[in-house]
């Protein structure tokens, strides 16, 4: 798969260019959660953390959940994409009107 083991130590993440993003990203992440509330920030990690695992990757256009799972995580709606209206069924329909 040509996939490359590299060790880095924790205090020199610029070792590994992948974790140097992850990091960068989850920093983005967490300052516009937490915003005004710097108390709140682990009240937030879960959500920052499922947020994360559910957004799709530019290049492989596939959610890191469903990379390591192979399948997306279970959530009670997918708020960036609803099926077309042709393809929902008459109580699916009514149940998204509901919401």
């Amino acid at each position: 798969m040509g996939t490359k083991l590299k060790f880095s130590t924790t205090c020199h993440p610029q070792t590994d260019n992948q974790t140097e993003v992850v990091n960068r990203t989850l920093g983005t992440l967490l300052r516009v959660l937490v915003k005004k509330n710097a108390k709140a920030w682990d009240v937030l990690l879960a959500h920052m953390e499922f947020a994360y695992n559910w957004s799709p990757n530019r290049t492989t256009k596939e959610t890191p959940f469903k990379i390591i799972y192979g399948e997306d995580p279970i959530s009670p709606i997918d708020p960036t994409s609803l099926p077309p209206k042709e393809r929902m069924s008459i109580k699916a329909n009514k149940w998204v009107k509901e919401i």
